[in-house]
């Protein structure tokens, strides 16, 4: 077996620079570079490897852990979880202050790579300084504090672990359904030890992202349940955003005329004047998404997992015969609300039910109460756009002068 003697920590650069992931064809690198902050931990191991590797892994220097792991998940987010960036971190506070981002990137189904420094794994020098001790473990440090905001977390005590660990962390970054944050404890003493790594393990690996289709049987059953319902209703989740298919929902809205409302992550997924588009689901929602929700006897749910704001603490859904059509590419979330859980990618659930549902178009009457909310609420935005605050602007004129001033791909970075 021929081997490369490489430190940890160039064997970690080494192998993130030849990950790439692949669907419908394109082909791209996984990680864009790795953002940092050096300090005791991370400076003599991963520190030393993207010094030596800058001409080929990208470094960006940073000035706040949790502002670069927040950076991290809205770049995944914007290139549709197809890319990311790993963050390493010096140890204790360094790291703690990744934790906030780190569940926000879990929470919201974000891959992000955390690789935080970690206590010296031979423990000859204990404590080192921020060191958390403990007096019933030895084992413990702060970063045992990612562990349950982790979709999977390992500490590195050997440099020749990351042969197995390193593959694991990439089978989680790069699964539609279990992505989240994986963190990589890196004690310092180990990174910056060398070992003969097999020289397999740097080859390029590219990683499949399938487009999975849903059981055949619930499939025809979903297709009856939409073709005997009243007043349908669809909730686009990020899922719709994140599968590439808002042209998918397009062609079925388009179709048959159901109306769809959008969650936070779903924004965007049909376009806003589109005649079909009631708007935000939920207690941020419009009063036209929200009274169709009330009395709608059908939901199809597309890539949500259903968040107490898009179901108003699960008020939001008033008919007592309502049922439910969860399409999304994770199980846990398709069973939500005991949906009729349709597991696969959203783009090709979608393009199925386009072709299946000829037959099928709301009625005139439905569709003309989509007509009329949206146009209540047409009105009422344009109401807010133009009050004339004095003399400071009101917060609806500010929003409407960002929009009137916003091109079609622009972002709005919003917080709570």
């Amino acid at each position: 077996m021929k081997t490369r003697r490489l430190t940890m920590g160039q064997a970690i650069v080494e192998y993130l620079k030849q990950q790439y992931v692949e669907r419908d064809g394109v082909e791209q690198s996984f990680f864009a570079g790795m953002f940092g902050i050096f300090g005791h931990g991370n400076v003599a191991g991963i520190g030393q490897a993207l010094h030596q590797y800058a001409d080929s892994f990208r470094y960006y220097q940073t000035r706040n852990e949790q502002a670069m792991v927040h950076t991290a998940a809205a770049f995944a987010k914007m290139n549709n979880r197809m890319r990311t960036l790993a963050c390493t971190t010096s140890i204790g506070p360094g790291a703690t202050n990744m934790l906030t981002a780190a569940a926000g990137a879990t929470i919201n189904r974000l891959p992000v790579l955390l690789l935080p420094g970690d206590i010296f794994a031979s423990r000859l020098v204990s404590p080192v300084l921020q060191q958390l001790e403990s007096q019933v473990s030895q084992d413990l440090s702060v970063n045992d504090c990612f562990k349950p905001i982790s979709k999977y977390w390992d500490r590195i005590n050997r440099p020749e672990q990351i042969i197995t660990s390193l593959p694991e962390a990439m089978r989680v970054l790069t699964s539609q359904a279990e992505t989240g944050t994986v963190t990589l404890s890196l004690p310092q003493d180990v990174q910056s030890e060398a070992y003969d790594y097999p020289v397999s393990l740097f080859g390029k690996r590219t990683h499949v992202i399938a487009r999975p289709q849903a059981d055949n049987r619930l499939l025809k059953k979903a297709v009856q349940w939409i073709q005997s319902s009243r007043k349908p209703l669809i909730i686009s989740g990020g899922g719709t955003i994140y599968a590439e298919a808002t042209a998918e929902l397009k062609s079925l809205v388009e179709k048959t005329w159901i109306p769809v409302a959008e969650t936070f992550a779903g924004k965007g997924s049909l376009n806003y004047d589109h005649p079909q588009c009631l708007g935000a689901m939920g207690v941020t929602g419009t009063p036209g998404a929200n009274i169709i929700a009330r009395d709608a006897d059908l939901i199809i749910v597309v890539g949500s997992r259903l968040s107490d704001f898009t179901t108003a603490s699960k008020t939001a859904f008033q008919n007592p015969n309502v049922r439910f059509i969860n399409i999304n590419v994770a199980e846990f979330d398709a069973a939500k609300h005991a949906a009729l859980p349709l597991v696969g990618d959203a783009r090709t659930i979608l393009s199925f039910l386009v072709g299946a549902l000829d037959d099928f178009r709301i009625t005139t009457d439905y569709a003309q109460e989509i007509d009329n909310h949206n146009k209540f609420w047409l009105d009422e935005v344009n109401r807010i756009y133009d009050l004339g605050h004095s003399p400071q602007p009101s917060q609806g004129e500010v929003i409407g002068a960002v929009n009137r001033f916003s091109d079609n791909k622009d972002v709005v970075v919003c917080a709570a």
